[in-house]
């Protein structure tokens, strides 16, 4: 008999009919291989094959990220890319990607020196206690960047509470120590006392005080704490600098976040310079923003990690954006409210039930995230739904993320906008029959 593998179109044949397509020649490649090997394991029929590369180069998408539909009612989620961006900052990201003047002064047809001067403009406008910004890749090159020039060669004062290991193991005691300083670690973990840092201080290789924000726990009971006001004092009398890692990227107080610090509230206590991330609270892209005194931004800017830590023009412009205009979705999110996301999960459950999908509308709190306000709730609803519908709803098209919480699928509208609230109601019904 004859080998039906041997029906297998030839190489050469299957990419000539892809001539014209924009994929790169060994993403064709690819495709035609894969193809032709599940011919030959029998999982493909050979006179299929064809027709099955053709669908594949036509399916392909230029990412391999699947956008998501956020139903956990966590508003800054690291695991799906934090920040969901507002409509402007998406346009402004698009429009930087092509050529732009972002090192060029049009007028006069020369370079300049103005990289992201929109961007920090608009972060002084934004927190007016800072006297200069700049603007890296993220929020650890933000902490690297400042402890190495202001202390580079010599002693960080830091609170053994301070010691915050976040996601991944990522720790930020072994990032500091990475480059040329040391850390001196004082006080306990749950009290750390004015004293603890003069003694610091008083040390002759001491080059800075280092108060970190522990963004991602609490500690509670006998505890004890210096505010950035106290650590100011000590700073002066010792002649050290006092940077304040704030984390979140709260600009201002917020009512709805009364434990949060905020950059401006810090800078106007006494410190040096202010750290955050622009992807979580901010609402922006990722980005490690740094506010602060002129003299020491200019410190900054002109020691030679600034170069290698800088961020891109597709993301300057996109922060500038987020500050400049109000369509900002995490604040939206993170002040929904509560009455309004009932409404619309119970109706979204009057289409499931039309739909013969039994489901339960109940009290769900959501978070802020990312390392923001741990613990803190908000106030809001969900479907309950069984366990059984997560997977499905997750491998669904399009993806919707639901929480899953005491044997219990939870899809929580907070973070999702109402516009897509008959999507995730499609999403439910597809997954409950494939279920």
């Amino acid at each position: 008999m004859t080998d039906p593998r041997r029906r297998i179109p030839r190489t050469d044949d299957l990419l000539k009919l892809l001539e014209g397509s924009p994929l790169a020649p060994h993403r064709r490649r690819a495709i035609v291989a894969d193809a032709q090997a599940r011919a030959r394991r029998g999982d493909l029929a050979p006179e299929a094959v064809a027709e099955e590369v053709r669908a594949a180069v036509a399916s392909t998408r230029a990412s391999s990220l699947t956008p998501v539909l956020n139903a956990t009612g966590v508003v800054v989620h690291t695991n799906i890319g934090r920040a969901a961006l507002s409509e402007h900052a998406q346009r402004a990201m698009c429009e930087a990607a092509a050529y732009a003047d972002v090192e060029l002064d049009l007028l006069a047809g020369e370079r300049s020196s103005t990289r992201g001067a929109g961007t920090r403009q608009a972060l002084l406008a934004a927190c007016p206690a800072a006297e200069d910004a700049l603007v890296v890749n993220n929020g650890a090159a933000a902490l690297l960047l400042a402890t190495t020039a202001l202390a580079d060669g010599g002693e960080v004062a830091i609170s053994r509470g301070e010691l915050i290991e976040i996601g991944a193991g990522f720790r930020l005691p072994e990032l500091i120590e990475s480059a040329r300083v040391s850390l001196r670690e004082i006080g306990a973990t749950n009290r750390t006392h004015v004293h603890d840092y003069i003694r610091a201080a008083e040390r002759p290789d001491c080059r800075a005080i280092l108060k970190v924000h522990p963004s991602n726990y609490r500690v509670e009971g006998f505890t004890a704490s210096v505010t950035t006001a106290q650590l100011r004092e000590v700073a002066d009398a010792h002649g050290v600098a006092l940077i304040v890692d704030a984390g979140s990227g709260l600009l201002r107080p917020d009512t709805a976040l009364p434990d949060e610090p905020d950059l401006d509230t810090e800078l106007r206590a006494g410190a040096d310079v202010v750290i955050a991330s622009g992807d979580k609270l901010l609402g922006g892209p990722q980005a490690g923003i740094l506010l602060g005194r002129a003299e020491v931004i200019a410190t900054l800017k002109k020691h030679p990690l600034a170069r290698a830590l800088r961020i891109d023009k597709i993301r300057l412009a996109a922060l500038e954006a987020t500050l400049n205009f109000d369509d900002v979705p995490v604040a939206d999110y993170l002040h929904a409210d509560e009455h309004t996301l009932r409404e619309r999960v119970e109706a979204v459950a009057v289409t499931l039930r039309a739909g013969g999908m039994n489901c339960d509308v109940v009290p769900h709190d959501g978070r802020v995230g990312g390392g923001g306000a741990p613990g803190h709730p908000l106030p809001g609803w969900a479907l309950r739904l069984p366990q059984s519908l997560a997977a499905p709803l997750r491998t669904g098209s399009p993806a919707v993320l639901p929480r899953v919480h005491d044997g219990a699928c939870l899809v929580d509208l907070r973070c999702v906008p109402p516009a897509s609230d008959a999507v995730v109601a499609r999403a439910i019904l597809a997954a409950g029959k494939e279920g």
